[in-house]
């Protein structure tokens, strides 16, 4: 059998139920175990601990299936595992298309995300899954993985895009493709999705991450519920998701900056497809730290200012420029904002936690020279559940900001 030993002491973090084995607590590794395949992991007195997927060369050495040494890592687990997360969805998570199935550690699947994409009434009819297998133990029991999701859904259509940098670190390669069902459909083609009454192009095949962010869909509500009236500027915008949850709240203009041409193209269709007013949206493609400044040098001023950067950390090596960098954006927000308008920034940064990027904005206040108060904390949707023993888990965070 084989089997993972850590270092004296380091079973503490096991025994909180923190589902990460670090290389560093290593002490040895006995039997000859692939990448993926499952590990018992014991203490150094030989106490059962839990049953993980060994990673060879990755910093984290194993992630944890089990704590229950009487449960195997089988196909029914993969099956109860799926269900489970499901059956959490269909309580928790109502009147949208897009929703996440499958987050991760969160659902006892490390590594694994799965996004169903369902059309809104009256469009082409959509059920799409949309996995990323980010770690070798998900990797290795795929075909599994899949059986189950094809199992529980009722969803036919799967498709991969493990394309994401992470794989690297687990010395697997970038792949996408379809796993079952037919092909997803390229642009002009788009799948169409729904949330909070606002349709969207999901292009599951080239857009980012799984295709659409599905995390902001609590955070469009708000957006959409506060816009009435105001003028909108949405930075990196990708195809518009809280452009389009501002106009559907009737903000009087949105302008939407991002720097990828095709995604702003997908965004305009969207203002087409809702019947939305094309008066009020104005796309711009362009550098977002370099417009901001131009908007400022051209007088210009918003009612409502959304920042939701891609990751500017992606590890803890970057904290330090990632820090920076959100502090520029949210400086140069600030000045854009009106007397009693509306900041919304975030963060998906990992390695930046809640607690840093609430200094990085209270210094991009003062630096700015500008009074504001926290109106609410923001975060992801239920379908993002966190795990109390897992803070890592809480990778988005957000503020919800008023000038005053």
């Amino acid at each position: 059998m084989n089997t993972l030993t850590l270092k004296p002491g380091k079973e503490k973090s096991l025994l909180r139920r923190h589902p990460w084995i670090y290389a560093t607590a290593v002490a040895r590794v006995d039997g000859n175990p692939a990448s993926g395949a499952t590990v018992v992991v014991r203490a150094a007195d030989g106490r059962f601990l839990a049953r993980a997927a060994f990673s060879p060369v990755s910093a984290i050495r194993a992630r944890v299936w089990t704590f229950n040494e009487n449960e195997p890592v089988d196909h029914a687990f993969f099956k109860r595992r799926v269900s489970a997360a499901l059956a959490y969805r269909e309580e928790m998570v109502h009147d949208t298309g897009a929703t996440r199935l499958l987050f991760g550690e969160a659902d006892g699947l490390p590594g694994l995300i799965v996004d169903r994409y369902r059309s809104a009434p009256g469009q082409p009819e959509t059920d799409q899954l949309v996995c990323q297998f980010m770690a070798a133990g998900v990797e290795a029991w795929k075909d599994a993985i899949t059986k189950a999701l094809v199992g529980a859904t009722g969803c036919p259509n799967v498709y991969e895009r493990s394309d994401a940098a992470v794989r690297e670190r687990e010395g697997l390669p970038s792949i996408t493709g379809v796993l079952a069902g037919a092909e997803p459909p390229e642009a002009p083609a788009l799948l169409t999705t729904h949330e909070n009454g606002v349709k969207y192009y999901v292009d599951v095949r080239n857009g980012h991450k799984t295709g659409f962010y599905v995390d902001q869909r609590d955070n469009r509500r708000l957006v959409q519920q506060q816009a009435r009236g105001r003028d909108v500027l949405n930075c990196f915008c990708y195809t518009g998701g809280f452009s389009l949850a501002a106009l559907a709240g009737g903000a009087q203009s949105v302008l939407s900056i991002d720097s990828s041409g095709e995604a702003l193209a997908i965004g305009a269709r969207n203002v087409e497809l809702n019947g939305f007013d094309a008066a009020r949206a104005e796309w711009r493609d362009a550098d977002v730290f370099k417009t901001l400044r131009a908007l400022r040098e051209e007088g210009r001023t918003f009612d409502m200012i959304v920042l939701d950067p891609p990751k500017f950390a992606p590890s803890a090596h970057h904290v330090d420029r990632a820090a920076r960098a959100y502090k520029d954006i949210n400086m140069a927000g600030f000045r854009l904002l009106r007397p009693g308008g509306q900041l919304l920034t975030y963060s998906c940064s990992g390695a930046i936690d809640a607690d840093l990027f609430q200094k990085i904005v209270a210094g991009a206040a003062v630096d700015a020279g500008v009074d504001a108060r926290i109106l609410r904390r923001l975060s992801a949707g239920m379908d993002h559940p966190m795990l109390t023993q897992f803070p890592e888990g809480e990778y988005l965070k957000g503020l919800w900001l008023q000038r005053m």
